[in-house]
This record gives structure tokens, C-alpha cells and sequence, in this order.
């Protein structure tokens, strides 16, 4: 993995030292294994090295084609047999990745983005043809940002150095905000209007000036895994599995892993340590890292992510979090707060993590998000019904929605009434259950950006080529992505974080798969539970679902609320519109008397108002003068101008 950051001036002009420093000092912390750089006719590039795996020690980047353009690569590549092989066998195998993917261009420009698995960003500079090419993997877990203007091009993996080395102001974007308060913004947005980021499976063309966006790869929806037997499916689905996790294996040093006890992570390590035992995996050894409250009367975790360690003969690092003394302190650091999750504080238990890191040599981390999503752990038979409606299986639907009807004790016509609803436009349904209680939102700016707001919600179309199932997978990928996209790059010490259940080649089988495989009546994650007995410890298979009530976060929420208001009673958030204060402290109210509130949205924004205060008292951005706190933000021509210094 690595970090970059370009400028090219189309008139052809130097590009400024001072910034390329400046911009190799912000993102050094992010690549400490070696910096190089490219200069040419009106463009300077600069690559900070991180490596992860023994064939990238030997890489030599920014790594120039025959042709001579030249390639910027960060990532690795999970099909690195394939492509050589593909290839003609034109490379060793201890090739580096950054060499593979630079003969893949060379043999078959950008039409090689679609044959690259894993995850990974790619820029390729032309200096005959004068161009520029921005490349981001099908899920888009590392960032590729760019700013673009009449005069100039710079990119980068981080924000920092395209704020803080461009003498223009730059504006919020009013729509990340908004994306920030629900299930996370959109995926090819930053949360500045001039700074856009690589959309997923897609490649950005920079040329004269303008910048054209290509999606180079999606799912095919006529792709079918169909199978006599469940010992079929349960076959298959091991099979991708295990092979998604040897991918992320792939390290010369220690790999981590999160284990909660829950099935994803546990599914994770288990299969790992398989790996692991029959020598197929590149990682010398699999850690992991476990978090556990006791005083929390529903968080019981701790004896089954001990059950994990009992099976596996090791015990991990334990961190304990909810303590009286586990409080954040502001961390000493030149970053920029790119994002509302810059809250620049650590807490005790963030800062043993860090240190679990640290002691293991760690520079990997498997996660287990997107279990839940693409394996069927919300209990709804809706896709299938509405499979079988467009298929106009009629039987089948009948004596499906009777099975469910029974094993979730509801009546038949709420089913039918629920399939229905899902092809219907999403202003139709109005706010989601689960969102009616965020009530301090400013009316007109939740008006402008309603659906940003509610997490970009979609209909079931029922006269389409894609099945609704397929249509509903791609919509909770779509989530997923911004998920993953919103993670702050960490550093001090850096670290990769990798996602088995994201695998394009996992979602790709599991797509194809008929949904009565993933969820039946009352076998909520039917597939995973029965193709991994035997893999997995029965105690973690067996779990029940059932709601958590943490306690904590609602303590937290009161605390910040009261450091942020003894600090300055007016939040900035009230001053720009974004929300009414009124009912803001309302809501803390309510959450600190223990009734009923949505405190994911509480948490979110008091770190929007936290990340809004650091970079206005850093004086990194001017806010206009407002004689009230709800004048529109952002209104007509005004902006909210960002200083770089």
C-alpha cells in the first residue's frame, strides 16, 4: 500500500517545491517506508511507500511503462497468478504488483481495471497524449481524491495536502453533511464542493482541462448459481469464503484481527487459522483484538469471543471499554481534520488499540463489515417474495408468504402489503421508522437534501432485467461502499484494514445464488450457519439475534454535550442551519433521562459540531458573519471559506 499526491499545471508551467514538501510532509506519516518522486513537463508527483507485503519491497514507484507513461499504484492485487499467467508468463512470479499492472496497461490500457481483484487506487500520467488517469477498485475501500480547476489537477489518497497546499478557498458540501447524519455520505463525494472523490469500479479521465468518469465493471445480473442440493451451496459458498480470506492474508508481517464474538468475525479468524494450519496463507501469524464491557448488563461478548480463543489455543488482546477513566484527550497532531470522524481525540480504549498495534507489528487489519448485509443477518423474506412476484411464480409466492406469515407470526396481508411497498417510490413511505425521532434537523436543509439524508433509499423496479433480490443486493452494496469510504486513513502507526466479506469474487457468487439460501422461516443466516459447522465453535452458530441497549454511548452523548456548551452555548451547526439547537437539547434531554432517541444521530452530531468547531478556532476556515443562528448555510453564491496556509 502507499500514499500519493500529483499536481499537474496545464499550461505546461512548473509545479511549486514549496508544495510538493509540503505535501510530501503531510503525508509522510501515512507512507514511512521510503519517499520518490516524478517530475516532468508541468506536473510533480510524489509516492510515500507502505509496505504490507514482501513482493512491494521491491517495487520502484512512480514506475514507468515502456511507453513511457507513468503508474502510481497503491493497494495489492488478490489475483496476482492469474494476471502473470494471462500475461504470457512475461514476469516472475516475485514480481512486484505495481510491475503486473503496469504490463496489464501496456497490453490492455484501461480496459485492465476490470481484470484487477483486490483493493486497490491507480493513477496513470501520459506525457505524449497529455492526459491523466484516476483508477479505484470495484469497492472503493481506498480513497482517490482530486481537485480540478481551469488552471491545474492535484490528487491524492488524502484531503490534507489538497487543502493545505492550494492557495483557493475551497466551500462545505452541503450534501456530505447531510449523507454524515444517516448511513454515511455518498461514496464519490468529499466533504468539500471542489474535491471529488474516484466513484467505485470506476476511472476518471483528465484531459484539456475536463474530467470524464467511466464505470469500467458491475455485477452481471444474468448470472445464475443454481444446484440440486443445499450441500451444493454450502460447498461453494466455503469455497469463495476460505479463498477471500487467503487473500487478505497475504502480508509479510502479523495480521489482525477484530473479534467480537459475533459469527462475522468469528467466521473470520476460524477460517484462518485453518489456512493458517495447512500453510496456504502468506501471514506469518493471525492476532486478534477483542473489546468487552462488563458493566453493560446486555453486552455479554466476552464468552464467546473467549470460546473463539479456547478453540484456537490463543489468547488475544482484550480491551475494555465503557471505563469511568476511558476518556478522550486531545492528541497533539499536524493532520487535518478532513473529516467530521477527525474528532482529533483518542480515548483510553482507542489508544490501547493503537498500542495493541504497535507491540504485534501490525499492519493489517480484517474486519468483519458486510457479514451481516450480504449474508442475510435482517431477517426479511421481501426479496425473495418479490422475486417470486416478478417471476409471476404465484405458488411458490403463496406458499412461501404462508411459511413466513407462521414462523414470524404475522398476518398474511402485512407480508403481502410489505412486498408491495417495496416497488413503490420512496417518498411514498416517508421517513423510516427507525429516523422519525431525528427531529432537530433544520426543515430546509433536510428538504434540500432529503435523500442524502435518508441514505440514498431506491425502489424494487418490477419490470427490469435485474431480479429484485440482485437489485436489492446492489442498493445494500451501495451502502456498504460509503461505509468503508468514510473510514479516516489511520496513521501513527498506519495499518491496511482489509474486508473478507467484500470480495468481488464472493459477492459475485452470492449474488447468483437464489435468496431462499441466506434467510428462511425462523433461519435467519441459514447459508453461513450450515456450510461452516465444524469451522466455526457451535456456541457462536447457535447465537440468537436479540437487541443490544448499551448504556455508554448515552453517558457519552451528555458529556460532550456538556463540554461542547460550557465551551459556546451557540452551535455552529444552529449557526449554519443545519439543525435547531432547541430540539437538539431536547433530544440530549431526552437520552440523559433514558427515553426512547436516536442516539447513532445524537453521536453524529455532536462529532459534526466538534470536527466544525476545530476547524473554525484553527482559523483554517472563515465562516460568513451570521446576525442569525438559522440564515440559511450555504444559501445562493455565499461559501464557507476554507483557508489553506
Amino acid at each position: 500500500m502507499s500514499i500519493q499526491f500529483g499536481r499537474w499545471n496545464f499550461d505546461g508551467g512548473p509545479v511549486d517545491p514549496g508544495d510538493i514538501e509540503h505535501a510530501s510532509a503531510l503525508v509522510a506519516p501515512y507512507g514511512p517506508d521510503g519517499a520518490s518522486c516524478y517530475a516532468g513537463d508541468g506536473i510533480g508527483i510524489i509516492y510515500h511507500a507502505f509496505h504490507v507485503t514482501g513482493e512491494s519491497r521491491s517495487e520502484t514507484q512512480p514506475h514507468r511503462l515502456p511507453s513511457g507513461e507513468i503508474l502510481v499504484w497503491d493497494g495489492a492485487l488478490d489475483n496476482r497468478e492469474e494476471l502473470t499467467a494471462a500475461l504470457s508468463g512475461s514476469l516472475n512470479p516475485a514480481a512486484a504488483d505495481a510491475a503486473i499492472v503496469a504490463l496489464a496497461y501496456q497490453r490492455w490500457g484501461t480496459a485492465c481495471f476490470r481484470k484487477l481483484l483486490g483493493d486497490w487506487t491507480a493513477a496513470i500520467w501520459n506525457p505524449t497524449a497529455r492526459s491523466l488517469v484516476l483508477a479505484k477498485d470495484f469497492l472503493g475501500a481506498r480513497q482517490l481524491y482530486y481537485r480540478l480547476d481551469e488552471r491545474q489537477v492535484s490528487w491524492s489518497n488524502l484531503l490534507d495536502p489538497l487543502i493545505l497546499c492550494d492557495r483557493k478557498t475551497v466551500s462545505l458540501d452541503e450534501e456530505y453533511i447531510a449523507g454524515w447524519f444517516s448511513f454515511f455520505p455518498a461514496a464519490h463525494r468529499s466533504p468539500f464542493a471542489e474535491i471529488e472523490s474516484v466513484p467505485p469500479s470506476s476511472f476518471v479521465r483528465i484531459s484539456s482541462g475536463h474530467a470524464t468518469t467511466r464505470r469500467y465493471w458491475d455485477f452481471d445480473p444474468g448470472k445464475r448459481v443454481r444446484y440440486q442440493t443445499d450441500a451444493e451451496y454450502e460447498e461453494h459458498f466455503r469455497h469463495v469464503f476460505h479463498e477471500s480470506v487467503r487473500r487478505r492474508l497475504r502480508s509479510d508481517r502479523p495480521v489482525l484481527a477484530h473479534l467480537s464474538g459475533g459469527m462475522d468475525s468469528s467466521a473470520i479468524v476460524s477460517v484462518a487459522d485453518a489456512l493458517l494450519g495447512r500453510g496456504r496463507s502468506e501471514a506469518p501469524r493471525l492476532d486478534t483484538v477483542s473489546y468487552y464491557n462488563d458493566s453493560e448488563p446486555d453486552w455479554d461478548e466476552r464468552p464467546f469471543f473467549e470460546k473463539v480463543e479456547e478453540n484456537r489455543g490463543r489468547r488475544g488482546c482484550h480491551i475494555q471499554v465503557g471505563r469511568q477513566e476511558d476518556t478522550s484527550i486531545e492528541v497533539p497532531s499536524n493532520h487535518f481534520p478532513s473529516t467530521p470522524a477527525s474528532s482529533g481525540t483518542l480515548s483510553a480504549s482507542a489508544r490501547e488499540f493503537l498500542a495493541c498495534v504497535n507491540r504485534n507489528g501490525n499492519r493489517v487489519l480484517l474486519s468483519g463489515v458486510g457479514g451481516d448485509e450480504v449474508l442475510g443477518g435482517v431477517t426479511t423474506p421481501i426479496p425473495e417474495f418479490a422475486d417470486l412476484l416478478a417471476e409471476f411464480r404465484i405458488r411458490r409466492l403463496r406458499g412461501q408468504m404462508a411459511a413466513w406469515a407462521m414462523a414470524q407470526k404475522r398476518p398474511l396481508l402485512h407480508l403481502a402489503a410489505d412486498t408491495v411497498r417495496a416497488f413503490l417510490p420512496p417518498d411514498w413511505a416517508g421517513i423510516p421508522p427507525h429516523l422519525r425521532s431525528v427531529d432537530w434537523i433544520a426543515p430546509e436543509f433536510l428538504r434540500r437534501h432529503r435523500s442524502a439524508f435518508l441514505g440514498y433509499p431506491s425502489r424494487l423496479k418490477f419490470f427490469d432485467a435485474r431480479l429484485p433480490s440482485f437489485q436489492d443486493n446492489l442498493s445494500t452494496l451501495d451502502a456498504l461502499r460509503r461505509q468503508v469510504a468514510s473510514c479516516a486513513l489511520p496513521s501513527e502507526p498506519a495499518y491496511v484494514i482489509r474486508y473478507p466479506f467484500l470480495d468481488r469474487d464472493l459477492l459475485e457468487c452470492l449474488y447468483a445464488m437464489p435468496r431462499e439460501q441466506f434467510v428462511r422461516p425462523g433461519q435467519r443466516r441459514s447459508l453461513m450457519r450450515r456450510a461452516l459447522k465444524g469451522i466455526v465453535p457451535e456456541e457462536i452458530l447457535g447465537r440468537k439475534r436479540k437487541a443490544i441497549v448499551v448504556r455508554g454511548p448515552r453517558f457519552r452523548i451528555v458529556d460532550e454535550w456538556r463540554d461542547l456548551s460550557n465551551a459556546t452555548p451557540l452551535m455552529v451547526c444552529a449557526s449554519l442551519a443545519i439543525i435547531d439547537q432547541a430540539a437538539f437539547t431536547r433530544a440530549v434531554e431526552k437520552s440523559r433521562s433514558g427515553q426512547e432517541t436516536h442516539v447513532v444521530a445524537l453521536l453524529r452530531t455532536l462529532a459534526l459540531e466538534r470536527w466544525l468547531r476545530r476547524i473554525k478556532d484553527s482559523g483554517w476556515i472563515s465562516f460568513p458573519h451570521r446576525n442569525a443562528p438559522n440564515t440559511s448555510f450555504l444559501a445562493g453564491n455565499s461559501k464557507l471559506a476554507w483557508m489553506g496556509r
